[in-house]
């Protein structure tokens, strides 16, 4: 439930997303290193477990039995399963991709969300967000490039990912009427660790060292206090505010990228970027002007 309006709560909601952004950034970057000597659907798995322990020792003294309240469970199953999978291709993707491409690519979340709903809840689109839509898939292509040598495959399992994602949106909307946020965050991840538990444990490689586990453990507190924190920042603040800001995550992407591997994007990677960031602006602002 959105709490009132005002300056003061819109500033906090501003901050918490703010916050998301960086957090799922340094998750991302965190999953990058680990795959790259440890199997992905071990990395996936670690992280759901490292998020489940970390959000019921946080969650638990709030919330209490509210936590394992659970009222559509066959959907949280549902949300749990898809959150496991389409963690497991950005997983599979960045150990190919740069962050940066990963990102962009997941950015036109929006742009997909605004197509499925028109095909499976009849929601009606107007000629400039066809538009929109149409230039921001367009950026994609800029991003993938099918057409040239520069095409990798895995930019297909990012791609899965974000269709993927923006069906979870969808069902996440409808589970929020009937599932307090706390289940909602608990209950996917444990979901997604039960889904991935037996391909983690079929792949199973001990890790080497100290600094592997801390990694290990970090991916599971960034990934439960970004997908907390954005929770909290939509009863401060609403969609159309917080928005915008979901935005600057490519460029802690972008930055964390050249800091911790040396990639730098090139510059149809940028130019494709920016057109799905200004498409899905351009529906953002759209949808506030109609209301």
């Amino acid at each position: 439930m959105l709490l009132d309006n005002n300056a003061r709560n819109r500033r906090i909601g501003i901050t918490l997303v703010c916050l998301t952004t960086l957090l799922l950034a340094v998750l991302d970057t965190c999953a990058k290193w680990l795959v790259r000597d440890l199997p992905v659907f071990q990395v996936v798995w670690m992280r759901f477990v490292a998020h489940a322990l970390i959000a019921s020792a946080l969650l638990a003294p709030v919330y209490g039995r509210e936590l394992l309240r659970v009222n559509k469970a066959w959907l949280q199953a549902l949300r749990g399963a898809m959150l496991g999978v389409m963690t497991a291709l950005n997983f599979w993707a960045l150990q190919y991709l740069q962050l940066a491409e990963t990102g962009a690519i997941q950015f036109s979340v929006p742009l997909l969300i605004a197509l499925l709903s028109a095909w499976w809840l009849d929601e009606r689109l107007d000629t400039k967000r066809w538009l929109a839509i149409a230039a921001g898939l367009a950026g994609v292509l800029l991003i993938m490039r099918p057409w040239t040598g520069a095409f990798h495959p895995a930019l297909l399992l990012s791609m899965g990912n974000a269709l993927l994602y923006a069906s979870f949106n969808l069902l996440t909307r409808r589970l929020a009427a009937t599932e307090s946020p706390a289940s909602l965050q608990l209950m996917s991840a444990i979901g997604a660790a039960v889904v991935i538990a037996p391909f983690g444990l079929a792949q199973w490689r001990t890790p080497a060292d100290t600094a592997t586990w801390a990694v290990i453990g970090l991916t599971g507190l960034c990934g439960g206090l970004g997908h907390y924190c954005v929770a909290k920042a939509h009863r401060y603040a609403t969609a159309a505010t917080l928005g915008p800001f979901l935005y600057q995550q490519i460029l802690y992407m972008t930055l964390l990228g050249w800091l911790v591997f040396a990639q730098v994007p090139d510059a149809l990677v940028i130019a494709g970027a920016a057109v799905v960031v200004a498409s899905g602006l351009y529906l953002l602002w759209l949808e506030i002007r109609s209301h």
